[in-house]
């Protein structure tokens, strides 16, 4: 973490080394000259500039967050149900700083986004191929949503690999197959390039283990992190969906989404679905 040093003279601490060769270390590795000249609006509103870095803001954490969740899915297969939850649990961080990421952006007036919205042009957030993974890792797949990424290959080839691949829900359910629970040869043999489906025999594992947390104690740790990530999901398309309606209504979106409607459906599904049914029956 960058900290602001008083005058070393003034102070009469040790003077810092100031001279390099070259660049900074910090801009060797933060890339911050890069981060902060990525910015180049379409409008002359200054509001825009907020809505621009708000924007790039959440598709850093968006990158960051998918590497949380790959680590998971990655310890998950390999019975590193600790290594797993730790990643979770950094995640859960994750999200909370991203959920504010909307702060600065959830109480513009129809005006405000008005005076720049034209500069999105056809731009979309549901374009986004980072928050893409993120869907797919959370049992959200979508073939159809590759299609606008054809023009990208290295983009396109990340998200097809993805899709094909198992999320961190499909691996939390096959640890609990190998250790003894009924999960479904249905479930646990899925097309993984499709949607994950809530199924009643899922829901009855996680009964079983939560009404024994003394016998199930990391499973039941496991699942409240799950839970923490469902949860955190939930609330950031709830704050898009405030944030959308405050600023637009009910127009159609940008890209030709269906704006608040769509946003509206989003925000009714929960992901990791048996997680929270289960609880009805424990």
């Amino acid at each position: 973490m960058s900290t602001i040093h008083p005058d070393p003279e003034a102070t009469g601490a040790q003077t810092p080394h100031l001279d390099f060769a070259g660049t900074t270390p910090y801009e060797d590795y933060v890339q911050a000259d890069v981060l902060t000249h990525l910015q180049h609006p379409r409008s002359d509103d200054p509001g825009e500039m907020v809505f621009l870095v708000t924007t790039q803001v959440m598709e850093l954490w968006f990158t960051v967050i998918v590497h949380e969740w790959e680590t998971a899915a990655h310890a998950l297969r390999e019975d590193r149900l600790t290594v797993a939850r730790d990643a979770l649990k950094r995640s859960v961080r994750e999200l909370e700083a991203l959920n504010a990421s909307w702060t600065p952006l959830a109480q513009l007036t129809p005006a405000q986004f008005n005076s720049y919205r034209s500069a999105l042009g056809e731009g979309s957030g549901f374009q986004s191929a980072m928050y893409r993974r993120m869907e797919f890792l959370l049992g959200d797949k979508s073939a159809s949503m590759l299609v606008p990424h054809r023009g990208a290959p290295r983009v396109h080839a990340e998200l097809e690999k993805a899709l094909g691949e198992p999320g961190l829900y499909d691996e939390t359910l096959a640890l609990l197959a190998r250790r003894g629970f009924p999960v479904p040869q249905s479930v646990l043999t899925r097309d993984l390039t499709r949607k994950y489906e809530p199924s009643p025999e899922v829901e009855a594992v996680w009964a079983e283990i939560y009404a024994a947390p003394e016998q199930h104690e990391d499973l039941v740790r496991f699942g409240e992190a799950l839970t923490d990530v469902g949860e955190l999901v939930w609330r950031w398309r709830n704050d898009h969906l405030v944030a959308t309606r405050r600023a637009m209504g009910s127009k159609t979106g940008t890209g030709g989404s269906a704006g608040v409607a769509w946003l509206e459906k989003r925000a009714t599904k929960n992901v990791f679905p048996e997680l929270w049914t289960a609880r009805s029956h424990v």
